[in-house]
């Protein structure tokens, strides 16, 4: 099978299984979490690494669809760079507690490596993606480059914004001396900002933005993962009572629909 016909295979899948992909997936995610951390579910089942990583794949597969055609040689190198920066960025992180703070994974995301889940960039990549797509579905295509970095950063930040709370409530990792926002500490967020800006620079340096702009006009399920992310983690937040995290996450929601991404139909 050529690179073509397994491109249209994957869009085809995606296309013909949005809503399973993009809301029944995150539902269940989210209830599969919440039942791991309190107990329901018991420790054969609860935060199953091979149950989250198979869950975070499939929900990635609109992502992964959507890129896959304008992904060249170049474009290939810088992803290659990125993923290389997604781990050593997260190594020193544990490892030093620059740039985020310190903090400890209590709950094991897939096999681990130093520390540091080898699956990181299944996890990091969409946070950068989705917001650098957002940002391109919202400005106009003669918007400066700077403006469309900084703006992806903050949108990477607001997602941040969204999951820490979230992922520290589940128990999937600790900040050794809390934070002020549920848990989370602000040294985190600055942290994002230097960590996201260098990604985006990636993205920004292999992607022709126009390219990007036209792929996401013609691709109506690009953003899907991003709505599995607002439902996903904004459900998390609601059920532990994190109310500012899942006032944003409804607010994403909101964004997804005005932009009509929010458009499948139950098959």
């Amino acid at each position: 099978m050529d690179r073509r016909s397994l491109e249209a295979r994957l869009e085809r899948l995606v296309r013909e299984n949005r809503f399973t992909i993009a809301v029944v997936f995150p539902l269940v995610g989210a209830l599969t979490l919440v039942a791991s951390e309190t107990g329901v579910l018991p420790p054969p089942l609860a935060f199953n690494p091979a149950f989250v990583l198979f869950g975070t794949l499939v929900m990635r597969l609109p992502l992964v669809a959507g890129f896959l055609p304008l992904v060249g040689r170049r474009e290939a190198v810088a992803l290659a760079g990125l993923t290389t920066y997604t781990y050593l960025v997260e190594y020193v992180g544990v490892h030093t507690g620059l740039p985020y703070g310190e903090f400890e994974y209590l709950v094991s995301l897939g096999p681990m490596l130093a520390g540091v889940p080898v699956g990181l960039p299944v996890f990091f990549f969409p946070l950068v993606l989705n917001a650098y797509l957002l940002v391109l579905l919202l400005l106009r295509a003669n918007t400066p480059g700077w403006v469309r970095v900084a703006l992806a950063v903050l949108v990477v930040v607001l997602g941040d914004l969204v999951l820490d709370p979230a992922a520290v409530s589940l128990g999937f990792w600790r900040y050794a001396d809390g934070g002020v926002y549920y848990g989370v500490p602000v040294s985190n967020y600055l942290g994002w900002v230097v960590s996201a800006t260098v990604a985006i620079g990636f993205v920004e340096y292999a992607f022709s933005p126009r390219a990007l702009a036209e792929r996401l006009s013609r691709c109506e399920f690009m953003l899907d993962d991003l709505v599995s992310f607002v439902l996903l983690w904004g459900l998390v937040n609601l059920v532990y009572a994190n109310w500012i995290p899942a006032l944003l996450a409804g607010l994403g929601v909101l964004v997804l629909v005005r932009t009509e991404r929010f458009d499948f139909r139950v098959r």
